[in-house]
């Protein structure tokens, strides 16, 4: 993982939302010599530009609103959050646990780590995308078992057959109208309910 992490830095589109000071102009030297694609902002956004991979973020609490309104406007994947502090007073960090922040880098700045922070940050983040899928998926499947289930009952006790028989009205069905088994399930679990309520 970490190799075809460090083959991908030049692919990666990285905002440093961060005072253009001294710091700030290192902070984004150092990783344009690493082969990133970096832009900086300031003072902090309300959003950020589509595809942005990386947010390096000054976190500082007299920013908390500003920090917030940024964090929410986070299109879907967002982008792998670093975090910059300069304290670690509590607002700070509380701030930092808020962002979703996957590393913290620590003002002064050093170039010395930042790679590091960098390709651990994306590593943690890349798995945690692998689990959310994961997860929707099996959410998914979960859902269309438990209308399946729900269809199957219904047909049983309507037309007095057995669990097989319902499985395969259903599954004929499906066939004959080019529609998922999930899609006839929904169907009859909503007729069920229309009836139901009707009645």
């Amino acid at each position: 993982m970490p190799i075809s992490l460090l083959r991908q830095l030049p692919e990666l589109k990285v905002v440093v939302v961060h005072p253009p000071d001294e710091e700030g102009d290192a902070l984004v030297s150092h990783l344009r010599r690493v082969g990133c694609m970096v832009s900086m902002v300031w003072p902090v956004p309300e959003a950020l530009a589509a595809n942005a991979d990386v947010l390096f973020l000054l976190i500082e609490g007299e920013g908390r609103h500003a920090t917030e309104v940024l964090l929410k406007s986070l299109a879907k994947p967002e982008p792998t959050v670093i975090a910059i502090v300069n304290y670690e007073d509590p607002t700070t960090l509380q701030l930092v646990l808020e962002s979703g922040a996957f590393a913290v880098v620590q003002k002064p700045i050093k170039p010395f780590g930042l790679l590091a922070s960098l390709v651990a940050a994306r590593s943690i983040w890349a798995e945690r995308q692998t689990l959310l899928k994961e997860n929707r998926k099996l959410r998914r499947k979960i859902a269309s078992d438990q209308a399946m289930s729900r269809a199957k009952t219904i047909l049983m006790a309507s037309k007095g057959i057995s669990e097989g028989d319902a499985y395969q009205a259903i599954r004929a069905q499906a066939m004959a109208k080019r529609l998922s088994m999930e899609q006839i399930a929904s169907s009859i679990i909503n007729m069920e309910t229309l009836l139901h309520s009707a009645g």
